[in-house]
């Protein structure tokens, strides 16, 4: 019976016939939220409280969103997307809705083996507004969710899973895609570029480009690669500084940042600061607010911040230059940015905060970051990065426990699905070709390479050692036997722990400095000294594992 209905209302509604689709349950689900939100409008169509739906509204972004074909239900009826709702506006056609309406009830109606009677009492509950909703709850998942266009996967997907944990994923998900359309705002741009040096940088990176083509003539980088390095350099040294705490605004004098935070006043809420962190002075017994600013235009004003400010501005000054720009978050707090290289035909990791470029492993291998999801935000797309940030597949899977994976995957396909509508063809092959090439170089997990085992930069000593993120550069020693050790066939290293440094016994005592210096690779042992005790001790708790440092024959 839902089959033969399916048929027979594709050529009425697309939408329906869509949603169709879905399993019973899932449908079932779905529809009831679709009813409410028409009967609500029917039956009270002067209300403007029932002609909008939240769209960060946690019913509808769990069970509406994911599920194929609800969404272009409620387009069908006349809604329209706005920046945080959808609209159903005073001149849509009442009419159209009734009739989408009419073609999802009694496709429900079939599929509950109701009678039409029953169906007619289910119409007649009273109406509840969107915020009424019943909220749900959300959970958490594990493997490679991405957004892949192969719609075959998607004609019988399972039902939505209930929600049981918090939903901070979904609603970060809905958030951060409607936030970075404001980069698109050709006026924003505009005023990006006026605070931006755009021919000095163009000169410095035609320079460094020219140098390098004579160096290597083959290179596939490009001017707008070398122009993306010059920019995160001057917008690291030159236009934005970090934030730890601000100085009073009465003596001038250093304040300290206190736990609570302070009511957000009317400009600061104007611009997206929901967050005001109070700055005490002790001298002037004075409350300095530091408001978290969330609206890049503002942040072009303020040129300060922590990370969060710092990938906001920045990704605003991508886009301003031309280039394609995505937003990442990262669930253990960070956040960055990602541009796009036509030359090298892949996503370059930025961050503007530490200055780097192309060194994705950093905050697991560097930084010790313990990741589970990362994800990034276009205006065309919402995409889970988490792989290209971890060599440590197994492990991050098994962290991944916030949301149900199927639910992940499904939100961000019913995200990608509804942004991407108004896209030409071409541009939607496009993006499902870039999306097929990350999805191979997810597959294998990386090996970080020099410049991704630095701690963390930004930020003072003591915040970044709350974080966990300090940890020094280490540099690769490489053996070369000498002659004696190769006609020994020896290599005598001994380590001393008190100067803490190797001796190589069998090469002129020659020293090398830090323990850390003469392993491969090592997890949770360090060297601690006791100044009370007189002792110094090396650290190997269980589980702790430590590998040799490789030694590099060259023997004739």
């Amino acid at each position: 019976m839902a089959a033969a209905l399916g048929s027979s209302s594709g050529s009425a509604s697309p939408a329906v016939d869509e949603l169709c689709q879905n399993t019973s349950e899932t449908f079932l689900e779905a529809s009831k939220l679709l009813l409410t939100y028409a009967d609500n409008i029917l039956r009270n169509p002067n209300d403007e409280k029932y002609r909008s739906i939240r769209i960060g509204n946690t019913a509808f972004s769990t069970r509406l969103l994911p599920v194929r074909g609800a969404v272009e239900c409620l387009f069908e009826m006349g809604f329209e997307e706005g920046e945080t709702h959808l609209i159903f506006p005073k001149k849509a056609s009442v009419e159209q809705l009734q009739k989408i309406r009419d073609l999802i009830a009694v496709e429900r109606s079939s599929r509950l083996g109701e009678s039409s009677k029953s169906h007619k009492a289910e119409s007649s509950q009273q109406p509840i507004s969107s915020t009424q909703l019943p909220t749900a709850q959300s959970s958490n998942p594990s493997g490679l969710t991405q957004y892949t266009g192969n719609r075959q996967e998607q004609l019988n997907p399972p039902s939505a899973p209930k929600v049981t944990a918090d939903s901070t994923i979904l609603k970060v998900l809905q958030s951060n895609l409607q936030h970075v359309l404001l980069y698109e705002n050709p006026i924003l741009q505009e005023k990006a570029l006026t605070c931006i040096p755009v021919k000095e940088l163009k000169r410095k990176s035609q320079e460094k480009l020219s140098r390098a083509r004579k160096l290597d003539k083959g290179t596939n980088i490009s001017d707008e690669d070398f122009l993306l390095l010059e920019l995160l350099h001057w917008f690291k040294e030159e236009f934005f500084h970090w934030v730890n705490d601000i100085s009073c605004t009465k003596c001038g004098g250093k304040t300290r940042s206190r736990d609570k935070s302070l009511m957000p006043n009317e400009d600061e809420l104007k611009w997206g600061a929901h967050l005001v962190e109070d700055h005490y002075c002790d001298a002037c017994q004075l409350n300095n607010r530091f408001p978290r600013y969330n609206n890049p235009e503002k942040l072009l004003e303020t040129r300060c911040g922590r990370c969060g400010e710092w990938a906001n501005c920045f990704t605003l000054c991508c886009r301003a230059l031309g280039f394609e720009a995505r937003y990442v978050w990262d669930y253990t707090d960070h956040v960055w940015t990602e541009v796009y290289s036509a030359s090298q035909q892949r996503w370059l990791h930025c961050d503007a905060c530490e200055d780097v470029c192309d060194k994705p492993l950093l905050y697991e291998t560097g930084w010790g970051k313990k990741l589970s999801y990362v994800i990034a935000f276009s205006k065309d797309e919402v995409v889970d990065v988490t792989w290209r940030y971890s060599c440590k597949h197994e492990e991050v899977i098994s962290r991944r426990t916030a949301i149900t994976e199927e639910l992940l995957r499904e939100t961000i396909n019913g995200l990608n699905k509804q942004r991407q509508l108004s896209l030409s063809e071409n541009r939607r092959k496009e993006l499902l070709q870039r999306i097929i090439v990350e999805l191979v170089e997810f597959i294998s997990p990386r090996t970080p390479k020099p410049g991704e085992f630095g701690g963390r930069i930004s930020g003072s000593l003591a915040w970044r050692v709350a974080r966990g993120e300090v940890r020094l550069e280490r540099k690769e020693i490489l053996f070369i036997p000498s002659e004696n050790e190769k006609i020994s066939k020896q290599l005598y290293l001994c380590y001393n722990i008190v100067k803490d440094h190797y001796v190589r016994v069998s090469s002129n005592n020659q020293t090398i400095s830090g323990w850390e210096n003469g392993v491969w690779k090592m997890e949770s042992i360090f060297r601690k000294v006791e100044t009370d005790w007189n002792m110094i001790k090396i650290f190997v708790p269980t589980m702790a594992f430590l590998v040799p440092l490789k030694l590099f024959w060259k023997l004739s």
